[in-house]
C-alpha cells in the first residue's frame, strides 16, 4: 500500500483528517464516504456531499459504521474451537498457530481431492480487492470446488443479461426527469435511499410514482399509486400491459423493428393474457391493469426501476425477462429519462482474470457447489454425480447459517464433525459458531478497496481510515499468507492490495491516479445508451426470443395455487421475508443501537389472516410447514395484504425467540433462470403461541 495515502504518520494524530472511503454493502447505492480521524480513531463516517449520487447522505445503517468497527464483541485476534459446533466455545491462538493448522489440514484433504474442498462467499463486502481476488486465486491455484454466486440477485442478472447483452441500464440520476416512474419489487426508502431521492425530485417536478409489490412498503406510502400483486406474478402483471399496449396500439412500431428481435413470438402470447385473466392470477382489478397500461403508453418519458425483490421465485428469471421488454416496445429507451435499471454493474469494465487469475487452475476443470443448496450439499455422500463428500468449507463475507435458505438442513450440515470449517469474520455469527477456526478480518474503515456499483455509473476508492484494530488482517493477507504455507509461489500471491487495486481496471477506463485524488471517477457512458438500439448483444438488439430461453412467459411459484394445490390447502398463507428496515441482510443484526430501532423479529399479517386465527398484535406466533417453524411476533397490519404474510429478516438465529429465523421455512428449490433460491416462493401457516 502507498505509505503516502495509508495512515498518516503520528504528527497527524492529535489533529483531524478526512480520508475518502466507500460503503462495501450490498446495497445499488455504493455511496461515497468521507470517514473523519481525529487521534488515531474514526470520530465520523458521513456521505461525500460532492458525490453526484451520495450528496452527503448515508442511510442510519452505515452512518454508524463507526459503531460497528468498534463494537466490543469484535473478534480481534484468532479462535479454535474447544466445544462442540454451535456452542460457540472456542480460546484465542495465535495466527502462525491457526494459519498452520488450517494449512495442514487443507493441505491433506486436497491431496485426495481438492474438490473436497469449498470457498462460500457473497457480499459481505462489494470490494474487487477483499471480495474476489487473492482469495479467488488462492482457490484457483489449489483446485478447490468452484463456487456457483447465486443467493441474491443470479435469476434476475442472468435474465437482464439475456434480454439486452449485459447488465446495463439507465443512469440513475436521469430518473429526476421521467414523468412515470414504476417502482417494481423494490422497498427504495429502505433498500436505496438515494435513488428515493431522485424520485422524490421527479414527483416534486410532477411525475406520478407507481410502486408494484406484495407488501405495502414505507415506499408504498409515498408512491400515488400501490399495485399489491400476489408474490411471483409480476410476469403474467406484465403479460397483460403488454396485451394492452397491442390491444390500444400504445407501441412504438418503428423502435421495435429495428432495435428488437423476436417480438411476433411474444405479441402472439402477451395477447392471450387479457386484463381479467392478469387479475385473476395476480389478486388486482382488471381496471388497476388497464389503468397502468395506459399510463405506460402515454406518458414520456416512463422509466422503471426493478430491483431484486421480484426475482426470488420460481419464475423470477423470465419475468425480469417480460419486465425489461416493455421499454423497447413504447420506444422508452429514445429518452434518457427513460428505459429501465436493474443493475448497472454491466458497464463497469472490470478486469476480472487479471485480479481473480482463473489461469492457476492449470486446465482443471474443478465442479460448481450452488451456495443457494448448501444444506443439500453438505449432506451429500460421495456419487460419480456430485463428487467427493464436501470435507472443507472456508467462509467469507458471508454468514451461511442465518441467510442460506432451508437452514434446518444447514444447520445439521454446518455440525458433521468431520467437517473442517475456517470463517473470516468480524463477529462471532450464526455461521462463526460453527467453525473449527475463526480468523479476525478487517472493516471497510481498516483496509484499502475499490468499488464498481450495481445503482449508479460511478467507481470509487476505498482508502483505509485507521490501523487494523487488534489482530485483524484484510482477507487478502489471510489469502496470501495461507497461500505460503501451501507452497504457492507464483508471483502474483505477492501482489500487494495497491496491485490488486490497479489491476481492477484498465487505466484507459478508469485511471487510479484521478481515482485515488477524487475518490470517484465517472464511467464515460452515453446519456440515453439505447436511444438508437446498440443493446450489448451480437445483434445490438433487444433479444426477446433469447437464444437458450426461448419466449418468455409466466411461470407460476413451486408453492403456488397453479402448481401446487394440495399443498396450498394445508399452508394457505404465502409468505415473503423483505429485509428489516434497519439491517442489511444478516448484517448489523448485532449493532445494538439498530437492534433496539428493529425490536424483535416480526411477522407482518393481514387484520383479516390474524382474526381468523385468534392472533392480536404483538402475540408470540408459531410460523410453519412441513421443512420446519420459528417463533416472532405479529404485527396486525395492512402492510400484508390477505392471504400473504411478511416475515421481516434476516435476525441472526441466535437472537431469536427460539434459536431460529425465517429461513427456518424457505426452501432450496431454484428459480427458472440463474439457479437461485425461491426466498419469497413459501407457504406457511401461522398459529398463536399460548400463554
Amino acid at each position: 500500500m502507498d505509505s503516502a495515502n495509508a495512515i498518516e504518520s503520528a504528527k497527524d494524530q492529535a489533529g483531524s483528517r478526512i480520508v475518502r472511503a466507500a460503503c462495501p454493502h450490498d446495497c445499488p447505492d455504493t455511496c461515497a464516504m468521507r470517514v473523519t480521524v481525529q487521534g488515531g480513531r474514526v470520530v465520523k463516517v458521513q456521505g461525500d456531499p460532492e458525490h453526484p449520487t451520495t450528496h452527503g447522505a448515508l442511510c442510519q445503517k452505515v452512518s454508524r459504521y463507526a459503531e460497528r468497527t468498534y463494537h466490543p464483541e469484535r473478534v480481534l485476534r484468532p479462535r479454535k474451537r474447544i466445544g462442540p459446533k454451535g456452542s460457540g466455545r472456542f480460546v484465542e491462538v495465535s495466527w502462525d498457530e491457526a494459519l498452520d493448522d488450517i494449512a495442514a489440514r487443507l493441505r491433506a484433504i486436497a491431496a485426495r481431492d481438492p474438490q473436497a474442498i469449498v470457498p462460500y462467499s457473497y457480499a459481505g463486502t462489494m470490494g474487487l480487492v477483499q471480495g474476489e481476488s487473492m482469495a479467488a486465486r488462492f482457490f484457483h491455484r489449489l483446485g478447490a470446488s468452484l463456487l456457483d454466486r447465486t443467493i441474491c440477485a443470479s435469476a434476475g442478472s442472468e435474465a437482464l443479461a439475456a434480454t439486452y447483452g449485459g447488465k446495463v441500464g439507465m443512469h440513475v440520476e436521469h430518473f429526476a426527469e421521467s414523468r412515470l416512474i414504476l417502482i417494481w419489487g423494490s422497498n427504495s426508502i429502505a433498500s436505496n435511499l438515494h435513488f428515493w431521492s431522485i424520485a422524490q425530485e421527479a414527483k416534486r417536478r410532477g411525475a406520478k410514482l407507481v410502486c408494484i409489490d406484495p407488501r405495502r412498503s414505507e415506499t408504498a406510502d409515498k408512491c400515488h399509486q400501490h399495485l399489491q400483486l400476489l408474490p411471483g406474478t409480476d410476469g403474467a402483471l406484465a403479460l397483460g400491459l403488454m396485451h394492452e399496449l397491442i390491444r390500444h396500439d400504445g407501441l412504438d412500431h418503428d423502435y421495435i423493428e429495428r432495435h428488437t428481435e423476436g417480438w411476433p413470438a411474444l405479441r402472439e402470447r402477451a395477447l392471450q393474457w387479457p386484463p381479467e385473466r392478469v387479475a385473476a392470477v395476480c389478486g388486482l382489478t382488471a381496471d388497476e391493469v388497464r389503468a397502468l397500461a395506459r399510463d405506460y403508453a402515454l406518458t414520456r418519458p416512463a422509466a422503471i426501476r426493478l430491483n431484486y425483490g421480484m426475482q426470488r421465485v420460481r419464475g423470477g428469471g423470465n419475468a425480469v425477462r417480460l419486465i425489461a421488454v416493455l421499454p423497447c416496445l413504447v420506444g422508452a429507451w429514445r429518452h434518457r429519462a427513460g428505459g429501465l435499471l436493474l443493475s448497472s454493474s454491466g458497464w463497469f469494465p472490470v478486469q476480472r482474470a487479471a485480479l481473480q487469475r482463473p489461469d492457476l487452475l492449470a486446465g482443471r476443470r474443478p465442479r460448481t457447489i450452488n451456495m443457494s443448496t448448501i444444506g443439500d450439499d453438505l449432506l451429500q455422500g460421495p456419487s460419480p454425480s456430485f463428487g467427493p463428500r464436501i470435507e472443507a468449507l472456508v467462509v467469507y463475507n458471508s454468514n451461511p447459517v442465518a441467510v442460506a435458505p432451508e437452514s434446518p438442513k444447514v444447520v445439521r450440515g454446518f455440525s458433521r464433525e468431520d467437517l473442517f470449517t475456517v470463517v473470516l469474520e468480524h463477529f462471532m455469527t450464526d455461521t462463526a459458531d460453527y467453525a473449527d477456526y475463526v480468523l479476525p478480518a478487517t472493516t471497510q474503515l481498516e483496509h484499502l478497496d475499490v468499488h464498481t456499483s450495481y445503482g449508479h455509473t460511478y467507481a470509487l476508492i476505498n482508502e483505509p481510515a485507521i490501523a487494523p484494530l487488534g489482530e485483524a488482517r484484510p482477507n487478502t493477507e489471510i489469502f496470501r499468507q495461507l497461500a505460503a504455507r501451501m507452497g504457492f509461489d507464483e508471483p502474483c500471491f505477492a501482489d500487494s492490495d495497491e496491485a490488486l487495486a490497479r489491476q481492477a481496471f484498465a487505466r484507459e477506463d478508469v485511471d487510479f491516479a484521478q481515482l485515488r485524488e477524487a475518490g470517484w471517477v465517472k464511467l464515460a457512458l452515453p446519456q440515453a445508451p439505447f436511444a438508437e438500439g446498440g443493446f450489448p448483444t451480437p445483434s445490438g438488439r433487444c433479444r426477446i426470443d433469447a437464444p437458450g430461453f426461448g419466449v418468455p412467459d409466466y411461470v407460476p411459484n413451486h408453492e403456488g395455487p397453479e402448481s401446487a394445490p394440495e399443498l396450498v390447502a394445508r399452508y394457505p398463507l404465502a409468505m415473503i421475508s423483505p429485509p428489516a428496515r434497519n439491517f442489511l441482510n444478516s448484517t448489523f443484526v448485532n449493532v445494538k443501537s439498530l437492534r433496539d430501532i428493529e425490536g424483535q423479529p416480526l411477522l407482518e399479517i393481514h387484520p383479516h389472516d390474524a382474526a381468523a386465527r385468534g392472533i392480536g398484535e404483538g402475540e408470540m406466533v408459531r410460523v410453519y410447514n412441513d421443512r420446519g417453524e420459528y417463533r416472532c411476533v405479529a404485527r396486525v397490519t395492512e402492510r400484508a395484504r390477505p392471504g400473504v404474510v411478511n416475515g421481516l429478516g434476516i435476525w441472526w438465529r441466535k437472537l431469536g425467540p427460539d434459536g431460529t429465523n425465517v429461513n427456518e421455512v424457505t426452501h432450496q428449490r431454484l428459480t427458472d433462470i440463474g439457479r437461485a433460491p425461491c426466498f419469497y416462493d413459501v407457504r406457511v401457516e401461522v398459529s398463536r403461541v399460548a400463554g
